[in-house]
């Protein structure tokens, strides 16, 4: 092949692969210490022991936080689930930055902490990476901020709370009431309203139990509807989660293909995919310290109205998008679920491409 043709990585979906990337990303297996601590319950006394019993019957006690990595927002101080029982309902929610879901989860549980922090609410991120890049402190740091996240999270890299939880999904939620006890969970997105009501009521019973006066009468955060009619499923660039490798990249001679991602070693590389969906995110990485170019076209034409946040438009007409650090790159942002082509033309050399998601 000549050096100066540009290769083409040529992804093509087949309605059995897709079915197999849509169960891997929608759950994931990862090994952690099967080791779990139930946390101790709140001892009852008088009526509220035939609540205690009901409770036992109907409800798992919480686990604690296990290995933890590290911590956000709490002063460098390490937090337990275990603390706040008998005094706080805890809203724990699993999470990891580029997931898209996640990320469309945040401004919820942003509001939810405003408004019950001081009704004895608090919320627990549990920040379990999907990706290797995810485990790094400062990366997640920098995703707080930016996601304006003021409640403790807490660094899962080692995959030992989720495991202690049997949990398998980004993102889940588990509410936790102040006898200890998981009274409700929810996995993904949506159900805003009910677990709003779930938390309203979770802090009403703790103003019974502590024996204190008011109410728990604020109006429900109003949810934003996201409609996005994706067909295209989750799609992997690493062979960890892609079990099709050398069907689905051609040719795959000019990528390095990792559990985890493709990277580009040459100039003048191609991605190209035919996607049925709204709108696609694209998680990836500069390999070195340099930005990435890459010229994003849609059709065989530069982005018009569709581009999404990441996309400069430069002078001559070019839709670009600049790759850097990791994180979750929104590329196309369109009005409704429609079938497209997107070529992604990469400069040079050091593009590490993880996943496109779709919305």
């Amino acid at each position: 092949m000549n050096a100066s043709k540009p290769y083409i990585l040529v992804v093509v979906i087949a309605l059995l692969v897709g079915a197999i990337f849509f169960i891997n990303s929608n759950s994931v297996n990862r090994d952690g210490s099967a080791e779990s601590v139930a946390i101790a319950p709140r001892i009852s006394s008088g009526q509220d022991e035939m609540k205690s019993e009901d409770k036992i019957k109907r409800y798992e006690l919480a686990k604690e936080i296990t290995t933890p990595d590290g911590f956000i927002n709490t002063d460098s101080k390490p937090i337990t689930i275990g603390e706040f029982v008998g005094q706080k309902v805890a809203l724990i929610d699993f999470w990891t930055y580029s997931c898209i879901n996640c990320q469309r989860t945040t401004p919820y549980l942003n509001a939810w902490y405003e408004k019950y922090k001081d009704m004895g609410l608090v919320i627990i991120g549990i920040h379990t990476p999907e990706f290797e890049f995810e485990k790094d402190y400062h990366n997640v740091k920098t995703a707080v901020e930016k996601f304006g996240i003021q409640f403790p999270v807490v660094l899962d890299n080692d995959y030992s709370t989720w495991t202690a939880y049997r949990n398998q999904y980004w993102p889940r939620k588990y509410l936790i009431d102040i006898d200890g006890y998981i009274v409700y969970d929810h996995i993904g997105e949506g159900a805003y309203e009910e677990t709003e009501k779930k938390i309203q009521e979770a802090l009403s019973e703790r103003l019974a139990v502590l024996g204190e006066s008011g109410a728990i009468s604020q109006p429900l955060t109003k949810e934003i509807s996201v409609q996005n009619g994706a067909k295209s499923p989750e799609t992997y660039f690493g062979s960890a989660r892609n079990n099709q490798q050398k069907k689905l990249l051609l040719p795959n001679d000019s990528w390095d293909i990792t559990p985890e991602f493709a990277q580009n070693n040459s100039v003048n590389a191609s991605i190209v995919y035919t996607y049925t969906a709204k709108d696609v995110f694209f998680v990836a990485e500069a390999a070195g310290t340099d930005t990435v170019v890459i010229e994003v076209l849609l059709d065989g034409k530069p982005l018009g109205s569709e581009a999404g946040e990441d996309i400069l438009k430069t002078f001559d007409g070019k839709s670009i998008l600049k790759i850097r650090e990791a994180r979750l790159y929104k590329v196309i942002q369109g009005d409704q679920s429609e079938t497209h082509t997107l070529e992604l033309r990469i400069q040079e050399p050091g593009l590490k491409a993880f996943t496109f998601t779709f919305g």
